[in-house]
C-alpha cells in the first residue's frame, strides 16, 4: 500500500516530494493555542486549511531543563480537492479524511 500511496495514482511522490502547510494565524483562548489557520499545500494544489489544536501543553523537561511543549491537532480534508481521486466513487464514497498531526517542540535556548 506504502508503494501504491506514493504512485501517480495518489501523492505522485516523483512529481510532488513534499506536502507544506504555512500557517497564517492562530487563534487562543486564553494562553491556550485552540486552532490554526493556514494553507496546505499539497500534490501541486494549495487550499486553506484549519486545524483545530486538541491538546496543548507545556512541562519542564526534566534531562534537558528547557521547557518542551506538545500538541495534537486535527481536520478534515477533502483529497479530491487536492488532485486525488484515486477510486472514488469505486472503492470508496467521498475523498474526505481526517489528518492527524502530533508535534513536540523544545524552547529556543536564547
Amino acid at each position: 500500500m506504502n508503494n501504491h500511496a506514493k504512485s501517480a495514482d495518489f501523492f505522485d511522490v516523483e512529481k510532488f516530494p513534499t506536502a507544506t502547510y504555512q500557517s497564517s494565524q492562530i487563534d487562543f483562548d486564553g494562553d491556550t493555542p485552540v486552532a490554526v489557520h493556514g494553507t496546505l499545500t499539497m500534490h501541486g494544489v494549495s487550499k486553506p486549511v484549519d486545524l483545530k489544536i486538541n491538546s496543548f501543553k507545556c512541562i519542564q523537561h526534566p534531562m534537558l531543563k528547557r521547557e518542551v511543549c506538545g500538541a495534537d491537532a486535527s481536520a478534515e480534508i477533502d483529497r479530491t480537492d487536492f488532485g486525488i481521486s484515486y477510486g472514488i466513487p469505486q472503492s470508496v464514497p467521498t475523498g474526505k479524511v481526517r489528518l492527524q498531526i502530533q508535534v513536540e517542540a523544545l524552547k529556543d535556548a536564547g
